[in-house]
């Protein structure tokens, strides 16, 4: 077993957690992800935050490509290790 972790990154909470909550319906995800408000350097305004989506996958078993995919439609992405 591994100590895998993706990272989706998304552009507000609302779409953040519609993804967390579409995680588990569409690859079967029993843990709930961790949702993650990642400010942007010098920014002090609360909406110009990203949010992040941390999905842990100890067993290896979620594509890449099939996350990039999922978090794109948010106007996301996952970000690589």
């Amino acid at each position: 077993m591994s100590d895998v972790r993706h990272v989706l990154v998304l552009p507000d909470r609302d779409a953040a957690e519609e993804a967390a909550e579409e995680l588990g319906e569409h690859f079967g995800i029993t843990e709930e992800p961790q949702l993650v408000r990642d400010a942007l350097a010098g920014e002090d305004d609360a909406e110009d935050a990203q949010w992040l989506v941390v999905v842990e996958d100890p067993d290896g078993r979620l594509a890449a490509a099939e996350l990039d995919a999922f978090a794109a439609r948010w106007d996301g992405w996952r970000e690589e290790p």
